[in-house]
């Protein structure tokens, strides 16, 4: 594995850190962020995932939501993946919500797509034993978080491993894709026109069969311009039926960083708690 860094500055007592490596699933190089603490007592460090949403790269969220006071504050690393992958010889798209910058964190059978497009596995399995080896003192323990496509992308990759993950949060998360115009764009385009496999990648559908969440909290603003039509929770809320399910929605924020950033401390300390159960 060829992995090199790229990029490391001081925040707030930590270190934000951004590599660069080649992905055998995604065949292609690849770069992703993550925060370590200063774990100045040499404790057990757990580990946060951010997925990030659609056009964003690792930069968004390390750069805008100011998420490092909090990582620092309640001493976790937070390990920040890429929404796609990336390269000319990858398949594009000329639209801003499909290719690159739009993985959607599904693994994809149709071609050109199958050749790259493998978020899911990327995520879950090669990713993951990266991560585990650049936190030092790791915990072993390990929650998910994101926005928008990448609330999609934590819900699904939460609720598929439920016995991984702890927690799970979203702000402003599409919860049914198979449904919303974002996501039968991107679902039939790297799946296929069967929407019997889409199952398999919403939300909806996954909450309704599971019987072993993790405990789930989102956040939802009211001004959100795609909220009516791309993120509407009425049917993964009925399906959720009795589990653990935060659905917060607060009056006057948008989908912006500027919302994440004004509840990221209310969403971190709900994954420490679950972490440190």
């Amino acid at each position: 594995m060829s992995l090199k860094l790229i990029g490391k500055h001081r925040s707030f007592g930590g270190e934000q850190c951004k590599y660069r490596h080649y992905s055998e699933v995604l065949q292609c190089d690849m770069t992703f962020s993550i925060y370590l603490p200063s774990n100045k007592e040499k404790k057990k460090i757990p580990l946060i995932w951010w997925l990030s949403g659609l056009t964003c790269t690792d930069d968004n969220f390390s750069q805008k939501s100011g998420f490092q006071r909090l990582a620092e504050k309640y001493q976790v690393a937070v390990m920040i993946p890429d929404t796609s992958p990336r390269g000319e010889h990858v398949a594009d798209d000329e639209g801003w919500d499909l290719g690159q910058g739009a993985g959607f964190y599904v693994n994809a059978t149709q071609d050109p797509w199958a050749k790259h497009y493998n978020m899911y596995t990327y995520i879950v399995d090669e990713l993951a034993a990266i991560a585990s080896t650049l936190v030092p003192n790791f915990s072993g323990e390990e929650s998910i978080m994101g926005h928008s496509m990448g609330g999609h992308g934590a819900l699904i990759i939460g609720i598929k491993n439920a016995a991984r993950f702890k927690a799970i949060s979203a702000f402003a998360p599409i919860l049914s894709p198979s449904q919303v115009p974002w996501g039968i764009k991107a679902f039939s385009t790297y799946l296929g026109e069967d929407k019997a496999s889409w199952k398999e990648w919403d939300a909806t559908e996954l909450i309704k069969n599971s019987i072993d969440s993790p405990p789930i909290y989102i956040t939802q603003g009211l001004e959100d311009q795609f909220y009516e039509i791309q993120l509407n929770e009425d049917n993964f809320l009925k399906n959720a039926n009795t589990k653990m399910v935060t659905y917060q929605k607060v009056e006057g924020y948008d989908h912006s960083y500027f919302t994440i950033a004004s509840f990221m401390e209310d969403h971190i300390k709900f994954h420490k708690n679950n972490l440190n159960k």
